[in-house]
Order: C-alpha cells, then sequence, then structure tokens
C-alpha cells in the first residue's frame, strides 16, 4: 500500500483552494509559501504531522519568530494557512481533530495605514509619458485613486465592466463578491485614452477582455502592478513609500478627511465590518487635531 506523504497532502490541498473554494491567486501562493515552511520545519525535527503537539506548534511559533523574524502578522497568516490546512485533513478522514484550533493568534500591533499626499500622487502622474505603456501606467493610477479598490481587483477588470456612462465599474472583491466602484472625470478620459488605441498596441495581436495588459501583450499581474509603481516612484523621485495599497490608504483617509461617512466608506472599499475601516479614524482624527491646533484662538502658539 502506497503510503501518502504530507507533500501529497498539501499539493492536494491547494487544488481545493483554488477549485472548490476558489481563493485568489496571492492566497494559494501565499499558503503554499507556508505550508512548504511547515513541512521542512517538521521534517528537520522528525515530527508527525498528524500527531503534532501543542507544545510542538508552540515551538514552531517561536521559531517563525525568532529564526525567520517573521512579525505577528505573518506568523498569524501562517498559523491561518495551517488551520485551514488541518480542517481540510480532518474533512478528508486523514486527522482526527485540528490541532492548530487550540492555538491564538498572536497580538497584532495597530499600525496607522500609510498614505500620500496629493501633491506626489501628481508627481507620480506627471512621470508617465506619453507612449503606449506611460498611457496605460496613468490611467492604472487614476484608476488605483479614483476607486480606492485591491490590486487584485484591479487587475480582474474586464473592459465591459466599465460604463463610462455613469462612471461605474463592476469589480469582483473577496469571497467572489461583486460591487460598484466609482471613477471621476480626470480617470474618465484616462480610461477613454488608453482604451481606444494604447491597449490595442499593447496586445500586439492577442486577444483578451482584461483591461489592463503587460508589455509582452499578456495580463496584468499583481507582480507587474508592485514593479510598475516601484519603477515610477523611483522616476517621480519621491520619498514616500508607496505600494498599490498605499493608494487604498490614501482613497479612505482623503473621503474621511472631506467629511464622507465611515459607514459609506466602508461600502466603497468592499470591508465586510466596519472595524476594519475604522483604522482609518485614527489617521483623520490626527488631521483634526491639526486643524484645531492650528485654528483654535487659544490653541495657537
Amino acid at each position: 500500500m502506497k503510503v501518502i506523504s504530507i507533500e501529497d497532502y498539501i499539493y492536494d490541498f491547494l487544488d481545493y483552494i483554488r477549485v472548490e473554494r476558489n481563493y485568489s491567486d496571492y492566497t494559494e501562493t501565499s499558503y503554499e509559501t507556508d505550508l512548504d515552511n511547515y513541512y521542512k520545519y517538521i521534517k528537520s525535527k522528525r515530527i508527525n504531522f498528524k500527531n503534532i503537539t501543542y507544545k510542538q506548534i508552540t515551538l514552531y511559533t517561536k521559531y517563525l519568530k525568532e529564526e525567520k523574524n517573521l512579525n505577528s502578522t505573518s506568523i498569524n497568516r501562517h498559523l491561518s494557512a495551517l488551520r485551514s490546512f488541518y480542517n481540510f485533513l480532518v474533512l478528508k478522514g486523514i486527522c482526527i481533530s485540528n490541532p492548530f484550533k487550540m492555538v491564538s493568534s498572536l497580538k497584532k500591533p495597530i499600525l496607522l495605514p500609510n498614505f500620500m499626499k496629493y501633491s506626489e500622487f501628481e508627481q507620480m502622474i506627471n512621470s508617465c509619458d506619453d507612449s503606449a505603456l506611460g498611457i496605460r501606467n496613468r490611467c492604472l493610477l487614476e484608476l488605483l485613486l479614483s476607486t480606492g479598490a485591491r490590486i487584485g481587483e484591479i487587475i480582474k477588470i474586464e473592459v465591459d465592466d466599465i460604463n463610462f456612462s455613469n462612471n461605474e465599474i463592476k469589480v469582483l472583491g473577496k469571497g467572489n463578491k461583486e460591487r460598484i466602484v466609482y471613477f471621476n472625470e480626470h480617470t474618465h478620459d484616462a480610461l477613454k485614452e488608453y482604451i481606444n488605441g494604447p491597449r490595442d498596441e499593447l496586445l500586439n495581436g492577442n486577444s483578451s477582455d482584461r483591461l489592463f495588459i503587460n508589455h509582452i501583450g499578456g495580463e496584468l499581474t499583481t507582480r507587474g502592478v508592485r514593479d510598475i509603481i516601484d519603477k515610477i516612484i523611483l522616476k517621480s523621485s519621491i520619498n514616500t513609500k508607496v505600494t498599490p495599497h498605499t493608494f487604498r490608504h490614501t482613497f479612505a483617509t482623503m473621503l474621511l478627511n472631506e467629511g464622507c461617512d465611515l459607514k459609506s466608506v466602508q461600502e466603497l472599499l468592499g470591508h465586510a465590518n466596519l472595524s476594519t475601516t475604522s483604522i482609518y479614524t485614527h489617521v483623520t482624527n490626527d488631521r483634526i487635531k491639526d486643524i484645531y491646533l492650528h485654528t483654535h484662538p487659544r490653541a495657537k502658539k
């Protein structure tokens, strides 16, 4: 009788979350990395994955923190991947119970979201030239800031998802939930300019429904968007750390600073819980305090 290794079960699990659970490519890749790390660890320690104990899991968590130098967020992601993996093993009758259900997630420090100044965004826009790639990049930047959509949502947008009459786009968010995001006239013009010429030029005879095309005529990936932004930052000489998610943070911060209510921002961002959105109030509270200190006659220095 063939002995099935933990590696085989990991491959089966990754197929399961991709096909049956429809997890995103990013989540699948992250889980694969985390499970590979776990496999190598238990192999080096000669631990039977079916009988791992609470103490051994605690030592593994300590290993991730002290030897792999991972922060609380990354360790919690590891634990989440392993909880899901062992749930799968229980479902398939490989394990009797899930040992990772006993392990609590580490307390995460409250980190304020980073955001950019509007002047920095304008620098980025101005750094894009009028080549096909430059026009695409300008359109990408405008869309990121005007919609607040996640990078994974942006790259999945298809041309037919765009409603130019109402300046709306249908995006597919986490858990395959559809929602409508809105864009402004700057973005409207950037989209029209990109679609009416440069996009076909980048396709170079290929066929794709996706809005954003890479430099070789394929669909733009999350890694591709990150590379584009990194190059634009270098060209713009901006000192602020900017990632694709910075645009989302900036979007939320700008709306709240202009008086938009938290519930509306939650809907626009596609957050399932209001508590996720509430972190942005820390930023806006700092802004309110700054306004108070500079406007109240008894607060001025």
